[in-house]
């Protein structure tokens, strides 16, 4: 049996105010005049007194990064291109905000040491270059995406991670104040794909006692703030982020399932932001994770907290075709989810069905 040899983050700095030690952690890094970019969250664009902390040195570069959608490898393009062509070199790309722009830097760092096209590298150990240094300081916690092996991008016929050991950050500072005045719903969803990736990978068929240490204690973490405490407290914080970090983890060494597996198609086509994308699925999932949907399904309503539905009605025959496509194109995580022979449980048809629920 052949084992995976598992590429981690290289460096962790955690504790609220840590973010103030950004200068330091960067300035071995910097290279002559190749300047440092950072992406922040243009959920920060009008906030003056973060933007003043952020290290902009010399001719550094701060972008306003626009993650009103997911990113798209046309904007993985784009941005790398912008940036080879204004400073040829940089030291480095810093991601400072939720997911997607934590996707967005480990793209663009692979894309300045990779030819081609960002969607040439959508799939599993597909990168063939380092990628210039990068780190990752999450602002809304549960992603996972500051210590994961994969970038999620949409890409022009699917949405597909680059998944490979040049994915993960070298660097990431967890600074749980940085996510205080993080929006409630947003707050829950992004906490729900933490719980999911928890459920997912502790109940999939690639379980082992590495995974199963980390999400164990990362869905115990969740329903503590979701579901046990009766207020939100500087230590919900601290609890959820490494709640995030450690659920990261533990699908790192396994694999998600059927929610992500087909949340990736409403993402693809609708659009849907990932993490009220798995709300929005999970919520049906009774069939699979009775369990853990009935955990969900009391945390929703203890924070009162809306899950669309009826996201998918009217939507043609080509349109159910695309996601599911989308979603069967997700090995990986049916595998894991359903075994070897998932193609005989999960058929075109229950799909469809499963589909037209949400």
């Amino acid at each position: 049996m052949k084992f995976r040899n598992f590429k981690m983050v290289d460096y962790v700095v955690y504790g609220r105010g840590c973010f103030n030690q950004l200068d330091e952690i960067l300035a071995p890094r910097r290279k002559d005049d190749a300047p440092v970019i950072f992406l922040l969250d243009h959920y920060f664009q009008n906030d003056g007194a973060l933007k003043a902390r952020i290290p902009v040195r010399g001719n550094d570069l701060l972008i306003d990064a626009d993650v009103s959608h997911e990113p798209k490898t046309s904007q993985v393009d784009e941005l790398s291109q912008q940036i080879k062509d204004k400073f040829g070199k940089v030291s480095g790309v810093i991601g400072i905000g939720g997911g997607s722009t934590m996707d967005l830097a480990k793209a663009v760092s692979i894309m300045m040491n990779n030819p081609g096209k960002a969607q040439d590298y959508q799939g599993w150990d597909l990168v063939k270059n380092p990628a210039v240094y990068k780190a990752g300081i999450p602002t809304l916690s549960g992603t996972g995406a500051e210590v994961s092996r994969t970038t999620v991008l949409t890409g022009p016929t699917r949405k597909l991670g680059m998944n490979s050991d040049f994915t993960p950050f070298d660097q990431i500072v967890l600074d749980p104040a940085l996510t205080k005045d993080a929006p409630a719903n947003q707050r829950f969803y992004t906490g729900m794909d933490c719980f999911i990736h928890c459920v997912e990978s502790l109940k999939g068929t690639f379980i082992n006692e590495f995974s199963r240490s980390y999400g164990e204690k990362a869905q115990d973490l969740c329903e503590q703030v979701f579901l046990h405490e009766n207020e939100w407290t500087e230590e919900s914080d601290e609890k959820l982020m490494m709640a995030s970090y450690a659920g990261g983890m533990s699908i790192a060494y396994s694999q998600v399932g059927v929610a992500h597996a087909i949340s990736y198609g409403l993402g693809y086509l609708l659009g849907t932001k990932h993490g009220i994308g798995n709300c929005i699925v999970f919520n049906h999932l009774q069939d699979y994770y009775p369990k853990g949907v009935a955990t969900f399904h009391k945390m929703v309503e203890k924070n009162n907290i809306f899950i669309p539905e009826g996201i998918t009605k009217g939507l043609t025959d080509e349109q159910f075709d695309t996601m599911i496509n989308v979603s069967m194109g997700m090995v990986p995580l049916w595998e894991n989810a359903l075994g070897k022979d998932w193609k005989t449980i999960m058929t075109y048809d229950k799909l469809r069905r499963l589909y037209e629920k949400f």
